[in-house]
């Protein structure tokens, strides 16, 4: 039961920031400048690359070197796992990238609303999976030094969350939805965070031994959405060195209080 608390907790908060970025629709009502929006890509791609690594991938390796097995193993093959099940959902779900107005996935004739919100809950499932097994592996040991991890993944995810919910939010409020309504529709977005955290629980505690795995294979589904929309979209701009900048100050953040706290 304390996991249960702890993992709501922590994706509550992913999601409170979601919703917090929401609201920035009920004082602006046009949405942010190509120059923003680059830097909220770039920066939410360094944090979530530190977060792969830091978070994810070294802990998995840990855990199994200490079981005596082979250590890169659980590493390598959750990741591909990973990249899989966000290949899948990104080439079947239907949305559409705001910043290059593409849509993708099943052909379809949805609202852009609908392919909008769809598109940034993609982003989130493995935000949500990434901080539930984090916290899932803290309390499994009882070690203060992975809460503290953990509780460092959540605040850097959430710190990025709330640029995230904005872009969200503010584009449907020019599509013409009420404010109200953008900001309800923003935090719904974020929703399959504590979904998925909770799922990811569920999981570890059926299968414990496979906890390695599991971290893994968030973080591959963490660097598909990295690699495939992040970074290409923080690089549309003129300048993109503001996305490369970006990119490092997010890494640099999320590393900075990985090891801090951790």
């Amino acid at each position: 039961m304390r996991d249960f608390y702890w993992v709501a907790g922590g994706t509550g908060f992913i999601f409170l920031m979601t919703c917090l970025g929401a609201a920035l629709v009920f004082f602006f009502q046009r949405r942010t400048s190509k120059v923003m929006q680059t830097l909220f890509l770039g920066f939410a791609a360094g944090v979530m690359i530190a977060a792969a690594v830091f978070g994810l991938l070294l802990p998995a390796i840990e855990e199994t070197a200490a079981a005596g097995k082979i250590s890169w193993l659980p590493a390598a093959g959750g990741l591909v796992l990973g990249v899989l099940f966000l290949y899948g959902l990104d080439r079947f779900i239907p949305h559409l990238h705001a910043f290059t107005n593409v849509r993708e996935g099943v052909s379809n004739s949805l609202k852009r609303t609908t392919l909008l919100i769809s598109a940034v809950t993609l982003h989130n499932i493995p935000e949500g999976m990434a901080v539930g097994l984090a916290l899932a592996l803290a309390a499994q040991h009882g070690s203060e030094s992975l809460y503290l991890s953990a509780l460092a993944l959540a605040l850097g995810i959430g710190i990025q969350n709330f640029p995230e919910g904005a872009a969200v939010a503010l584009p449907l409020r020019q599509e013409g939805l009420s404010a109200g309504r953008a900001f309800l529709l923003g935090c719904a977005s974020g929703v399959v965070e504590p979904l998925f955290g909770l799922l990811m629980v569920f999981a570890a505690g059926f299968i414990a031994p496979g906890m390695p795995w599991l971290l893994s294979f968030a973080a591959g589904a963490m660097l598909y959405v990295v690699v495939e929309e992040l970074i290409p979209e923080a690089h549309l701009a003129e300048h993109s060195n503001l996305g490369t900048l970006a990119v490092m100050s997010g890494f640099l953040l999320m590393m900075i209080l990985d090891v801090a706290l951790g």
